[in-house]
């Protein structure tokens, strides 16, 4: 593989090329294009949710459309499914007025720990940084599946989920949320549901979308540009369809050392539970506190170990006594009085070190998307179609400053040591000292993240009569491509930053000590105040080709499914579904000579030079983002059938149906399984009352990643060694395993229905319950998890890491397995009620609220003395108590008008702390003490207007987070920052606004 580095804008420029022609076509859409009635998508009645309130309004009805329900294969007239199913259709889209319809869609209550451009920016090596990926009921992005038109999509990550910010999204004309499992009609990763976008294939005229918004900070300034145009040509028989989008979103951050959060952010208060390092009482082991100060090193240096302790330097390179908080004075052997040794904290003093809060907050993202359909109509209800999807995302964000380094040895005779330490060296018999320092005169590292995708289908569908009924058909072929580019640049190598930090004086000049260094080209640096390095010192520790990773994924899917109805029985038509699918998964990624260590190094490498002070075998010598090399493939046979039985059908008895389906699945890696559901809705004889229940059982098998991922490297700088209660630097080395299984999981729904009563027509309602139990969980524990379990005694977690070595050798090994166990149950709420002409006005007003309550979500590891723990409530995780998402909207034909609520639930930080203040149980791994365990929930306001100028033309304002909440702190027990964007707003007030074109 080539593995010459290539800026980003030539990435752009290739996929410019490819989209040349979409976007030519765009430019030539003529004025006097008309929109012609959509194909009809509208939820229907009978449609398994019970908030589809205007949907109707969507589209012109047809009394003989077929609906297609997500949760089902099968395709009926007033199909009842029994999953429960919510349905966001254009209007709830257009309303909520988001550059990315990601945004709208996980705000769902039943949406929990989706990730997104405010997620994961606090990361250098995860790959993940602006992946909008959906996580139904907690159960993390890998377990639902998210498709496009039915079909699956390329993954964008090696996980194998697909990016929504790729997706055609001005042409989605609803979107279909099946909140619980569907394997056996859809598939593997259908665990926790599927979210299904449909887009409308039949588009005709122009239509396009402008739309700016901008903090109320100054920042993440947006601007979206969508243009869409539809044609038919040949008596309606050839449908053509072009689309293109371009989205700028400036992103939010990074702030500075200390709390200084970007823009005048004042929310950051370093909040963190400070470890007393005491696990028996009297008091308890874990103190929560704002304002902690990491002891080990400050913004420009500080000697944190021997008789010099406590000496720190200004910029100025001046040494002074340290301002250590909580009252603090160094004790010479690295600790400090009324301090918290465990994490080595103190609170308040100097916190201008604090690296915490100089994460971005948001990451920048640039997506382009081109898109396009053609297809025939060779026969009356007949198509064969091709569609070619072309996109571009780009992401970057600062993870932290500069470079913390807590753990460096300087000799007392480097000479850019101030004479007064060098003094108190000779006064103190001392030749070295231990160093910490976060670098803040270094410049600060950058992760720019590159995803290009092509998605390419060719298909047919349509009808036909066999034996004197009807049956439909749908086949397509899809073969998709996604290249990752990750660059990481302006970070340290670390043997060569200690090469340049170690100087001494030769032929009166300073440089580096040690020779092989020199000959190749070390630069010594002054590491005791704010000097900037020279550029030949940056270019040797940081060089410009830094770490990267360049990743291929392939896959190729060829799918066929019939649906029929092939007799009447004594109460309706039985239905039928049935099919195929093969698939074939594929991935290859590549790291950088000096990350992956396999790569070969030789001299005439210009980018990547062989170096002495160099791992060559192993790599890991970036301080971040050690990418690995590694490969992997697999493929997937599967057959489904589904079958829907009407029971009976009277006035006195009402209607019933019983529906159930069947999967066998081959994969290539782990064998044969099998996946099945029973279901069924009773329509009682009560008008508008339908009772509905499921049972299935939903497969997952482990992707790409666990199964073949290349080693990745995490340094994790202060990490707790309670052996000698000291915070040590070590590295997270994590690898896949091809010896998983597929996961298993039993999903149960209970749930009824009141919609559209002859009283009240304009009301419905839902109330639904479900449990999964997953088995065979793909999980890992904590490094923090290993290392405790060993302390305390468990020797099955001893043989996995090191913690006491040379500098850069401490290690934690981490792998998945099938040990873990997860079960969760709780309820799912939808209500909607409908008003026409409200108080004598034109237009409707319409209310809609949709909720999910989690009782309980137990994390069982499987593992001897790894107690069970409930992540239901926490509040530092993304699965509270209670989540809430409510609309008002009044539509007078002219005007909208929109009010939003959302709102979730107080929690704790986690429900395994054990809260005391005295006479405290023995803190352990599995049940901490602390002082503290609140973390308040969040209500957030949105409001929303539009007004149509002319049929044609409609402008449109919006205002997110209009009361500009503050996220509340969710602790670290590190240096990191203390916020929870996967449940909090961490943006503020954002002010929104646009104009539609639709001719």
């Amino acid at each position: 593989m080539d593995m010459k580095r290539y800026p980003s804008d030539r990435r752009r420029l290739g996929v410019a090329t490819s989209l040349a022609a979409l976007t030519t076509a765009l430019v030539a859409v003529p004025a006097q294009a008309q929109t012609t009635p959509n194909v009809p998508t509208a939820a229907p009645q009978d449609v398994p949710s019970a908030a589809v309130p205007d949907t109707d309004r969507e589209a012109p009805a047809q009394d003989n459309a077929d609906i297609v329900v997500t949760g089902s294969r099968i395709v009926a007239n007033g199909f009842n499914a029994p999953t429960p199913t919510t349905v966001i259709g254009e209007e709830q889209i257009a309303n909520n007025a988001q550059p990315n319809l990601f945004n709208t869609i996980q705000q769902l209550p039943s949406l929990q720990g989706s990730t997104g451009a405010a997620t994961g920016t606090f990361s250098t090596s995860s790959g993940t940084q602006g992946l909008s990926s959906f996580s139904l009921r907690g159960l993390q992005p890998i377990r639902t599946l998210t498709l496009l038109d039915g079909q699956r999509v390329v993954g964008a990550n090696v996980t194998g989920v697909p990016d929504i910010s790729m997706f055609p999204q001005l042409l989605v004309r609803r979107v279909d949320i099946v909140n619980g499992g569907a394997s056996a009609s859809y598939g593997s990763d259908a665990v926790g549901g599927v979210v299904n976008f449909i887009t409308d294939t039949r588009f005709k005229g122009f239509k396009a979308n402008v739309l700016g918004s901008i903090t109320t900070y100054g920042d993440d300034e947006t601007a979206l540009v969508q243009a869409a145009y539809g044609t038919s040509l040949f008596g309606d028989r050839l449908h053509l369809i072009v689309s293109g989008e371009y989205d700028h979103e400036g992103g939010v951050g990074p702030g500075n050392y200390g709390i200084d959060l970007a823009g005048s952010r004042n929310w950051h208060r370093a909040s963190t539970l400070l470890n007393t390092g005491v696990t028996t009482g009297p008091g308890p082991q874990f103190i929560y506190s704002d304002f902690a100060q990491p002891y080990q090193y400050a913004k420009y240096g500080l000697i944190n170990n021997g008789p010099l302790q406590g000496i720190a330097f200004d910029q100025n390179g001046t040494p002074y006594n340290f301002n250590y908080g909580s009252g603090g004075q160094p004790l010479g052997n690295g600790r400090v009085s009324n301090c918290f040794p465990g994490n080595s904290f103190c609170i308040g003093g100097d916190l201008s070190g604090a690296p915490g809060s100089s994460a971005s907050l948001k990451s920048k993202l640039e997506r382009i998307n081109g898109y396009g359909r053609i297809g025939f109509d060779f026969a009356p209800d007949n198509e064969i179609y091709a569609t070619v999807n072309i996109a571009q995302v780009q992401t970057s964000n600062q993870p932290s400053p500069g470079y913390n380094r807590p753990n460096l040895t300087v000799q007392c005779s480097n000479p850019f040591l101030p004479q007064l330490v060098r003094d108190r060296c000779a006064a103190a018999n001392i030749t070295s000292f231990n160093f910490g320092s976060s670098n803040g005169q270094l410049p600060n590292q950058l992760v720019q993240t590159d995803r290009d995708q092509y998605r390419f289908v060719v298909g047919a569908k349509g009808k036909f009569d066999l034996a004197g009924t009807d049956w439909t058909y749908d086949a397509y072929y899809q073969n998709g491509t996604t290249k990752v580019a990750i660059d990481v640049d302006r970070i340290v190598l670390q043997p060569r930053y200690v090469a340049a930090t170690n100087a001494v004086v030769l032929n009166g000049a300073i440089v580096c000590a040690d020779p092989a260094a020199r000959a190749l080209g070390c630069q010594p640096i002054n590491i005791f105040g704010n000097f900037r390095p020279s550029q030949a010192a940056l270019d040797y520790i940081m060089p410009q080709a830094g770490p990267l990773q360049r990743t291929t994924l392939r896959q190729h899917v060829a799918s066929l499914n019939f649906s029929g109805q092939p007799v009447d029985l004594w109460a309706g038509p039985l239905s039928v579904a049935f099919g195929g699918e093969f698939r074939r998964e594929y991935y290859r990624v590549r790291g950088d000579a000096y990350g992956a260590g396999v790569t070969p190094i030789s001299p005439n490498n210009a980018l990547y030079p062989a170096d002495p002070l160099l791992n060559s075998a192993q790599g890991s010598n970036w301080a971040a983002g050690n990418y690995k090399n590694g490969t992997g493939k697999y493929d997937v046979v599967e057959g489904f059938l589904e079958v829907d039985l009407p029971l009976f059908n009277s006035d006195a008895a009402g209607r019933a149906n019983l529906n159930g389906a069947a999967r066998v699945t081959e994969y290539s890696t782990s064998g044969t399984i099998w996946a099945w559901k029973v279901g069924g809705t009773w329509n009682t004889p009560i008008q508008g009352l339908t009772l509905r229940a499921v049972t299935s059982r939903d497969v997952r098998a482990p992707n790409l990643s666990e199964l073949f991922a290349a080693p990745t490297v995490t340094t994790l700088p202060s990490f707790n060694d309670p052996f000698r209660n000291v915070a040590v630097q070590v590295f997270q080395n994590t690898v896949g395993n091809p010896n998983l299984r597929p996961e298993t999981a039993r999903d149960t729904e209970l749930g009824v229905v009141y919609a559209r009563p002859d009283w009240l027509p304009g009301l419905s309602l839902s109330v639904d319950y479900y449990q999964i139990k997953l088995s065979g969980v793909v999980s890992t524990l904590t490094p923090d998890q290993i290392v405790r379990f060993c302390f305390e005694g468990n020797q099955a977690f001893c043989g996995g890491f090191r913690l006491d070595g040379p500098q850069g050798s401490n290690f934690v090994n981490v792998q998945p397995f099938n040990l873990a166990s997860w079960e969760t149950s709780g309820f799912n709420i939808e209500a909607s009620y409908q008003w026409q002409r409200p108080l004598g006005l034109p237009g409707s007003f319409t209310i809609r609220a949709l909720g999910t309550h989690v009782r309980e979500f137990l994390v069982d590891a499987g593992i001897a003395g790894v107690a069970v723990r409930d992540d239901a409530g926490a509040n530092t995780g993304a699965i509270p108590d209670w989540k809430w998402l409510a609309t008002q909207t009044y539509d007078s034909g002219r005007l909208t008008l929109t009010v939003q609520e959302r709102w979730f639930s107080d929690g704790v930080f986690n429900n395994n702390y054990v809260v005391c203040q005295n006479n405290c149980p023995v803190s352990t791994g599995n049940f901490n003490t602390v002082n503290f365990n609140r973390m308040k929930g969040e209500f957030y306001l949105d409001l929303g207007a539009a007004f149509n100028i002319t049929d044609g033309i409609s402008i449109y304002g919006k205002v997110d987070n209009v009361f500009d909440n503050d996220p509340t702190p969710s602790p670290q027990t590190n240096t990191g920052l203390d916020v929870n964007p996967a449940l909090y707003d961490t943006l503020g007030r954002i002010y929104r606004a646009g104009v539609r074109f639709n001719f």
